[in-house]
């Protein structure tokens, strides 16, 4: 399995120019009917690099992995992504997870690897973990790629109703 750190550099290397082909005018569109739009989704990403930063580096200085939640469609409309120019979304959130490849790749192995039975990873999570069981950092990391992966599907896939060739 590839570390967490490189699979995330390989996956903002081959989105960015593919994120950067989006015309503003397509990024702008929502999804669907009462979807975020591509703009939305590449600024609720950059909230997410934003909120799992500060776990990332917090979690290095305690025995838990409690950290606070947020309101991902408050968070996406007092920002206004849809009024943002597209190409400084795509360079905000590339330059932002590229410097989280570094983060992650500073943490100590124990740090990434400690159990911890203190977490809100049940609510904080991609993939949840029941507060009862224990989880680490690494599932922590290794589940903030997931969710962008599964955003940066979204972002690729056709808008509804448009043909695929």
């Amino acid at each position: 399995m590839t570390a967490p750190e490189l699979q995330l550099g390989q996956i903002v290397f081959a989105a960015t120019p593919r994120l950067s082909s989006i015309s503003e005018a397509d990024a702008s569109r929502p999804r669907s009917n009462g979807k975020w739009s591509r703009k939305e989704i590449v600024g609720h990403l950059i909230d997410s690099a934003t909120n799992n930063h500060g776990r990332f580096v917090r979690a290095q200085f305690g025995d838990d992995l409690v950290s606070p939640t947020y309101d991902q469609d408050a968070w996406v409309r007092v920002q206004n992504y849809i009024r943002a120019p597209w190409a400084e979304l795509v360079t905000l959130w590339s330059q932002y997870n590229l410097h989280l490849t570094r983060v992650i790749a500073a943490i100590p192995p124990e740090a990434r690897s400690r159990r911890r039975f203190h977490h809100n990873l049940h609510d904080v999570a991609f993939r949840t973990i029941p507060a009862s069981e224990p989880a680490t950092l690494e599932y922590l990391i290794q589940d903030y790629v997931v969710h962008l992966e599964h955003h940066l599907a979204q972002i690729f896939a056709p808008d509804e109703g448009e043909m695929t060739l």
